[in-house]
């Protein structure tokens, strides 16, 4: 059973403060009490300076959402490149063009292959949802036909927050994938279509506790990554917010 389990941040949740100053928007995250980041989308400096960045701050990558069109055969080898000088095992995927289910296979089986190549260098791969994955698509959803077709070396990165907002119960597809949740995005949301994504941490409809619990016994998770997206709350105020709500709960 995994305990004490670090918690990171999606730096998409502060992307603009980042492309502003992204030395002082990493310092801030460290002093708030972040063990880790993950990166978003494509680089906007050289690696190297992203590394620098690393070593500054104290801060570990525990992943990268990596766009796919990144991952593809003439852009593989310098997005290794950039992973490996940060020293990030895990390049996700955060988005796919896919409509139908034969799409959601063919991805699956591009999926394997990929993890395949990157298992060669040490590093995975895994897929992180937004709310579509989990809407029925002629009586199934494309989430369990992606999952239900990849090897368990890919990662399944579950967002709470857009998961439920998909009809997504949570604890159910947490069980029916164990072991497969290496890192998994913390995401605040209500049913109350009024509240939507604003609540923090703990004032929203995620199940926490037994989310923790089932991370911590069943899930091989390596890492919390909170990510926070409502534009009412400054972003830097709701990350810190995030964090220190997560930190009590895990604490009870």
């Amino acid at each position: 059973m995994a305990t004490n389990i670090p918690v990171a941040l999606e730096m998409y949740s502060v992307r603009h403060q980042f492309t502003e100053n992204p030395l002082a928007t990493m310092k801030a995250v460290k002093e708030m009490g972040y063990d880790g980041v993950e990166f978003a989308g494509k680089p906007q400096f050289c690696p190297e300076f992203y590394a620098a960045l690393l070593k500054e701050t104290g801060l570990t990558c525990c992943g990268w959402h990596t766009p796919w069109e990144l991952v593809q055969e003439n852009t593989l080898a310098e997005t290794i490149r950039l992973n490996k000088l940060v020293n990030n095992p895990s390049i996700i995927v955060p988005w796919l063009n896919a409509k139908t289910h034969q799409d959601w296979k063919d991805f699956a089986r591009k999926f394997n292959d990929l993890a395949g190549k990157l298992a060669l260098v040490g590093m995975r791969t895994g897929y992180h949802n937004h709310s579509h994955e989990f809407e029925e698509l002629d009586g199934k959803t494309p989430w369990d036909t992606f999952m239900g077709n990849t090897d368990k070396k890919v990662i399944m990165q579950l967002d709470t927050g857009n998961a439920l907002k998909g009809g997504c119960d949570l604890l159910e597809t947490l069980n029916k994938y164990p072991g497969r949740c290496q890192t998994i995005h913390l995401k605040p949301y209500s049913k109350d279509p009024e509240k939507g994504f604003k609540p923090i941490i703990g004032d929203d409809d995620c199940p926490w506790k037994e989310i923790f619990e089932f991370c911590k016994a069943k899930g091989n998770t390596e890492w919390y990554i909170i990510e926070y997206e409502c534009p009412e709350i400054p972003a830097l105020e709701a990350v810190k917010l995030c964090l220190d709500a997560t930190r009590k709960l895990l604490a009870e």
